[in-house]
Formats: structure tokens, C-alpha cells, sequence
């Protein structure tokens, strides 16, 4: 049964919190409709949270919120077309042990498996591969409720509807459904290397053809990257051992060691080139392997706040060699690599992508320490090389600067304008953002 009831809500990083007056949890897509339609009734807006993990307020409840929680799971599989639905409130680390289960699989997926299928469809949750797209983009058929309390249903195609609900960012409706394209269950081989700055920029071409998925985490201002490259093998499970290792590192290096040298930094900001500079010399190299879903994700026990940019990928090189430059010279309190990763264009109205092959780079912060000075100068740099913020990242986007960044945002306003007329959806940070 639903229930709308008084609860305070935060985000994962603790940057955001909200008290919204109620808080629904639907265990039916009925239960949906009649939320809505209380809502248009009453003139409330509606945010559905999700695993509320983004860093922006793009999940932030003004008046209402509702969460998924209750609409879990795997509904059905259809293996002549590779397609498998799911209730929209599927966490991703549930829905891909699921679709091994049926001998399937995502083509790709980031490196966090705790967000919604719905949420990470709806912001455009990506992982890395030259000619990999996001979550969003595997996506081929969406089921919703929009602000008329009126059940949608759309099978993609090129058109308007299509371009709008792939990367909806929540404003279309409630969505409930989703059916993903999906792949023969496959294994990962992940090779960790340490390289120069210098070696892994003169690589960088090469590995991205090489490699099915390539990853840089570089170290700001220093002479290190750690290179992440993975590849398709034979089926086979991650075994005990590679678990075992891997438990250790996550959880006593990273969550022991790891937050202890970031509360010496909060403290003592000045120590953060002497702990990057450490943090680079004892980074982890090595091989694994395993099931794709056992391989993609990585344990992210230590919080802090993020940004993150898409630029044309035919920049990445002169970008990373400005910055490289300018941090060695200036470096900021900041001892958290910067997380390099690529995607081939989407045309979906608000894909960072806008069409073409993109490097994603991601900023990261210890929570509790200020980001301001070091995210003020990343925004003016990407800006530089055309970057456009990741939405579900912290990001200082105007509604001017949207309409500069997404050439089609009159056409998603468009389909938005038709399927919540009243606004339901549209909340306080929405309105300044588009």
C-alpha cells in the first residue's frame, strides 16, 4: 500500500537535503496514477528520488517525493529479440545478476551499481568504451506515467519521443517500466597499469581501439596515471581469491587508509600535493577477471561531491595537456584523481554528447572540503573545450547556458510541455536549469 508520510531526504554525498511534505512508496502502477493525480489536483510538484546518488539537485523533492522502492524486479525476457523489462526501481546491482540468470547481459555499465535503472536512465549514467553509449541509449522501450495520470507507452524509434525520454532527467513523468536491449552474458579481463603521464598520453590512441573499455585515473598536478583497461574473454566467475584481494583493498585500504589520508587533508589542506603524490606512488596495478557486473563497479566507501564534463573526444589529448600544465604550477587542495572515460555519441536532446564521440572527465572532492575554487576553474576550462556538464553532477548551468549547450531543447520542451502541462514534475532547481 502506499504511503505519503513526512521524511527528510539526502543524497548519498550529504551535499543535499530536503523535508518534503509527503513521501510516497507505490507498489502499483494504479498507485502511481493516483499520486499524480493528487498532485495536479492539490498544485504540488513531484520528484521521483531514485537511489538518490546524484551530486546536482536533479533528484531534489520541493513538495512530494516518491521512491520506487516497492517496484522491483525482473518482469519478463524475451530471448528471440535479446530484451529483458524491468520495473524501473531495479537497483543495477539486483537487475544484472538477474539478467545473468538468463544468460543475458548489459552492454555496458558504469562504475557505480547503486542507482535505479529508472535514475540512471533518466540522467544518463555511463560507463566507457569508444563505441559504447550510456545506459540510456540500450534502452527500447519506456512504460511511464505522465503528468495527466495517463499510463504511456513507447517503442523507440527516430523520433521526437524517442530523443526525449532516453535522457528525461525525470520531467516527462514517473517512469515504471523500462526494457533494455541487451547482449549474451559475457566476462571481463581487467589489466591495471601504472604509467607516466608522458607514456600514457603517447598510448592513448592506440588504447582506444585496442581495448574494448579504457579508463585513466590522473593524478592532479603529478607525473602518474593509473591506466584501467578491459576486454571480453571466455565466460568465467570471479574467483574467491581475486573476491578476497579485492575485499581487502576496498575495504581496508580504501575505507581505512584512504579516509584517514583524507581527514589529514581536511584538516590540513596543505598536505594534499605530499598525499597525492603518495596516493600515485602506491596505486594498485594488477589483472582480475570475472562476470561483466562483477568487474565494472567499484566499492565508493569514501564520499565526496563530483563534477563531470563531456568534451569532443578529439580534444582529450590537448585538454589533459593544458590541464597537466596548469596544476603542476597551481595545484589545489584536491588529492583525488581525476577520472578520464569515453562514449561514443547519442542522440538523445539532453545526451553531454549532443551526437559526437565525447571523453568524459570527472572532478572529484573529499566531502567536507571546499570544492569552490578548484570546480570554478574546471567549469572555466571545460568551457574552453566545449564541455557539457554531466546533469547528475554538480554543475553551475543556467538556463541560458542550456539553451547555448543543447541546440534541441525546444524540441524537449516540446514533448515535455505535452506530456505535464501543468508542470507536476518541474521543480525550483528544474526551472533554473531549463
Amino acid at each position: 500500500m502506499m504511503r505519503g508520510k513526512r521524511e527528510y531526504w539526502q543524497n548519498w554525498a550529504e551535499n543535499l537535503s530536503a523535508q518534503p511534505e509527503s513521501f510516497h512508496y507505490p507498489q502499483t502502477i494504479e498507485e502511481v496514477q493516483q499520486i499524480i493525480d493528487s498532485c495536479r489536483i492539490r498544485g504540488k510538484t513531484l520528484k521521483v528520488v531514485g537511489a538518490s546518488h546524484s551530486f546536482s539537485a536533479v533528484a531534489k523533492p520541493d513538495e512530494e517525493a516518491l521512491s520506487l522502492e516497492e517496484m522491483r524486479g525482473l518482469i519478463a525476457v524475451d530471448r528471440s529479440l535479446m530484451e529483458a523489462t524491468f520495473w524501473a526501481g531495479t537497483y543495477l546491482y539486483e537487475a544484472a545478476p538477474l539478467l545473468a540468470s538468463a544468460n543475458m547481459a548489459f552492454e555496458n555499465m558504469g562504475d557505480i551499481q547503486e542507482q535505479t535503472i529508472g535514475g540512471a536512465i533518466s540522467t544518463g549514467t555511463h560507463g566507457t568504451g569508444k563505441y559504447l553509449a550510456s545506459l540510456s541509449n540500450q534502452v527500447v522501450a519506456w512504460t511511464w506515467v505522465d503528468g495527466n495520470g495517463q499510463i504511456r507507452h513507447h517503442r523507440r524509434e527516430d523520433d521526437d519521443l524517442s530523443k526525449a525520454l532516453s535522457i528525461s532527467l525525470g520531467l516527462l513523468g514517473v517512469l515504471v517500466k523500462v526494457t533494455i536491449r541487451t547482449v549474451p552474458l559475457y566476462s571481463l579481463a581487467v589489466t591495471t597499469e601504472k604509467k607516466s603521464f608522458t607514456q600514457a598520453k603517447a598510448a592513448w590512441t592506440n588504447a582506444l581501439e585496442a581495448h574494448r573499455h579504457i579508463e585513466w585515473f590522473y593524478f592532479p598536478g603529478v607525473e602518474t596515471v593509473q591506466v584501467k583497461s578491459m576486454n571480453m574473454i571466455p565466460l568465467a566467475k570471479q574467483n574467491f581469491r581475486s573476491k578476497s584481494l579485492e575485499f581487502i583493498k576496498d575495504g581496508v585500504i580504501e575505507t581505512v587508509g584512504f579516509k584517514l589520508m583524507s581527514e589529514m587533508v581536511r584538516v590540513k589542506p596543505r598536505l594534499s600535493r605530499k598525499v597525492t603524490k603518495f596516493a600515485a606512488a602506491t596505486i594498485p596495478t594488477g589483472s582480475k577477471d570475472g562476470y561483466y557486473y562483477e568487474m565494472f563497479p567499484s566499492n565508493r566507501l569514501v564520499k565526496f561531491t563530483e563534477c563531470e564534463y563531456a568534451i569532443p573526444l578529439v580534444d582529450f589529448e590537448a585538454c589533459m595537456e593544458e590541464m597537466h600544465d596548469f596544476l603542476k604550477a597551481h595545484p589545489f587542495y584536491v588529492h583525488f584523481p581525476i577520472e578520464c572515460r569515453v562514449s561514443a555519441g547519442e542522440d538523445a536532446f539532453l545526451s553531454p554528447t549532443q551526437g559526437v564521440d565525447v571523453a568524459y572527465l570527472a572532478f572529484h572532492m573529499y566531502k567536507g572540503m571546499d570544492n569552490g575554487p578548484y570546480f570554478k576553474w574546471v567549469d572555466t576550462l571545460m568551457k574552453k573545450y566545449r564541455g557539457r556538464p554531466h546533469f547528475g553532477k554538480l554543475n553551475t548551468l543556467t538556463s541560458n547556458d542550456t539553451k547555448k549547450l543543447y541546440p534541441h531543447l525546444e524540441h524537449f520542451h516540446a514533448v515535455r510541455r505535452q506530456c505535464d502541462p501543468q508542470g507536476i514534475f518541474l521543480t525550483d532547481y528544474m526551472k533554473g536549469l531549463l
